[in-house]
């Protein structure tokens, strides 16, 4: 963050630039900073027994000028330990920060992804740290919570991940020294990968499945057809729930989603999944394509693939893998990685690189076929 020192004052303090701090000339460990919004915080920042802390004042405003807010540094830095009593609008533990963050950078996440750091906090963060002052925190503390979420490594890593982006969220505020987010260096477990991709013999067992279930009226048709086109498009499962009937565009074989896990995206068509989409019913009360009740999309297919994959005697296959099976046979049918990462929507080409090693398979048969016709051609002998 672009830093100077100038003598604070009102002056000053407007022409603030976002994302700035101005250390006061007057009085050491005293600042003003704007963050990316257009308010002014004033802080101090003091060492006490070898250790920064930082006091969040207040915002610029009432009560708090540069004047009010210099006397209020001065006195805590005649006495720190009233800091406590102080009246400041930081929170002080790391409950109120989870809290402050949850409230302010919530609203800036997909509501899945808000509702994953929420459970995390609330089950893992807070029993952990939830009474532990903001910056009393150390590394220490959070690798030894850490390492008592081991049995649970996906778990673990993600509440770290959640952890370390409210401690550098807490940092911006100016509620924690700059640089001081104690998930640094802090080693991540190595997660066993869960990708399933079906083989052909599976997916003819989870075809009859399918069949099966529609013929006995076990699940309805369109959990079944959402089954259907997560397996022909390769699309997320919130994106086929949620998909309307607006999105779909037949006569360009696309779908158009305004929104999805990586922004607005396109889904190119094929004839199968064309098919699945023009044998469902249409409801003028109802805009979404799977159907649930009231005039909503259907929100959960855990029960029906329970159903369905029992049937196919699949047990151990997750809803996700019909999305991995989709890119597994697109890129062993010699399609490009490129080409799947823009038809899955992914945000990065490394996550596309996982199935590189399955475009393997039309270069060997390649390979094959053309060794047999040399081989074949060398056994010729002229006449």
């Amino acid at each position: 963050m672009p830093t100077s020192r100038k003598k604070i004052g009102l002056a000053i303090v407007a022409a603030i630039p976002p994302g700035t701090t101005v250390w006061d000339t007057d009085l050491k460990g005293f600042c003003a900073r704007r963050q990316r919004s257009s308010v002014v915080s004033y802080l101090l920042k003091v060492r006490i027994n070898g250790r920064i802390r930082w006091y969040t004042i207040g915002r610029h405003g009432q009560p708090w000028t540069p004047d009010t807010a210099r006397k209020q540094a001065q006195r805590l830095l005649a006495d720190p330990t009233i800091a406590d009593k102080a009246s400041c609008d930081g929170p002080q533990s790391f409950a109120q920060a989870a809290d402050a963050f949850l409230e302010n950078h919530g609203p800036k996440l997909k509501s899945s992804t808000l509702r994953d750091y929420r459970n995390l906090v609330r089950l893992y963060l807070t029993p952990a740290f939830g009474k532990m002052t903001l910056g009393a925190i150390t590394r220490a503390d959070v690798r030894s919570a850490h390492v008592r979420w081991k049995d649970k490594p996906r778990t673990a890593n993600l509440a770290l991940a959640v952890m370390s982006k409210i401690m550098t969220w807490s940092e911006d505020q100016g509620y924690r020294s700059e640089n001081s987010n104690p998930c640094r260096r802090v080693q991540r477990y190595k997660e066993n990968k869960r990708e399933h991709f079906l083989q052909a013999s599976e997916l003819g067992r989870l075809g009859q499945a399918l069949d099966t279930a529609a013929r006995e009226n076990l699940a309805s048709p369109f959990a079944l057809a959402a089954l259907l086109l997560l397996i022909l498009t390769g699309a997320r499962l919130s994106e086929i729930l949620t998909l309307q009937w607006s999105h779909v565009d037949v006569d360009r074989r696309m779908l158009f989603l305004p929104d999805s896990k990586t922004g607005q995206k396109s889904i190119t068509l094929n004839d199968a999944s064309i098919e699945v989409l023009r044998s469902l019913p249409r409801f003028a009360n109802n805009p979404y394509v799977i159907v649930g009740r009231h005039g909503e999309h259907m929100v959960n297919l855990q029960k029906p693939w329970h159903v369905v994959r029992k049937l196919a005697g699949l047990e151990h296959v997750r809803i996700h893998d019909l999305r991995h099976t989709f890119a597994s046979v697109a890129v062993a049918s010699g399609g490009s990685l490129p080409i799947l990462g823009k038809q899955l929507g992914h945000g990065h080409p490394a996550t596309t690189a996982r199935y590189s090693h399955l475009a393997d398979a039309p270069v060997q048969l390649l390979t094959q076929t053309t060794g047999r016709l040399l081989a074949e051609a060398l056994k010729q002998r002229p006449n």
